[in-house]
């Protein structure tokens, strides 16, 4: 397939919480991860999307170009799992004087998507569990590509806000929340950390790809716990 063609999920015209700003946000199709918690699984397969061209992408988001007052996000599924698309794409929404972003859970290996991490002027990057252990039976991999992708994005100053996800009894745990606060503690690097609580608003769409959904059982985190989370944050002086 040639770079510039990829496949995608769908578009955003409004996205409010894709990075700094109104965003338009492109949602690409294809997941490496089986996350637990996934509100878009209908993503997983590459295939089961739309294949379009940079060119045809640029022509959706032009029209919004009056409302775009932050940029255009990459999201997914996992963006950088078609590193060269994501290039093209960058490269078009630059020319045209957006600002761009990449929502990425940082599953795939730097060497692989380099050239699409140097191309977007933000990086949002999705920790998902401090375990390692624990991070395999939540997605299905372990975590060490987005810290190495986050250790080179501490090196060459690109600019990442980080986001976790708080899950009761799985992330949302006192000792877990200390060690990834100090574990992102030496990063200059972020600029932000967002701390999203676990909902289940996506949960019909696991009976529509005929999965089991593991979480039903698992309620949202009280406010008050939420809360305490950003506390520990602060206590380590990262931006909450």
């Amino acid at each position: 397939m040639r770079p510039d063609f990829g496949f995608i999920h769908s578009y955003e015209s409004f996205g409010a919480v894709d990075g700094p700003g109104v965003r338009f946000v492109v949602f690409l199709q294809g997941c490496p991860l089986r996350c637990l918690y996934c509100h878009n699984p209908d993503t997983w397969n590459m295939q089961d999307g739309k294949r379009v061209s940079a060119d045809d992408v640029i022509r959706e988001i032009l029209p919004y170009r009056n409302f775009i007052r932050g940029g255009v996000t990459l999201s997914g599924g996992e963006p950088l799992l078609q590193p060269s698309f994501c290039t093209a794409l960058l490269s078009a929404c630059k020319q045209e004087g957006f600002h761009t972003a990449i929502d990425t859970a940082g599953s795939i290996p730097l060497a692989a998507c380099r050239d699409a991490v140097d191309a977007a002027d933000l990086i949002l990057l999705d920790i998902k569990d401090i375990d390692q252990a624990d991070c395999i039976a939540l997605t299905g991999q372990d975590h060490q590509n987005a810290f190495t992708l986050l250790q080179y994005c501490e090196r060459v100053k690109k600019p990442v806000w980080i986001r976790h996800v708080l899950v009761p009894g799985l992330t949302l745990k006192e000792e877990k929340l200390h060690r990834l606060a100090e574990a992102l503690q030496p990063f200059s690097c972020i600029e932000k950390v967002e701390l999203n609580p676990f909902h289940k608003m996506g949960e019909y769409k696991w009976q529509l790809i005929s999965t089991p959904y593991l979480l039903k059982e698992t309620a949202a985190p009280s406010e008050t716990s939420v809360r305490h989370a950003k506390e520990v944050f602060r206590s380590y002086a990262l931006p909450i």
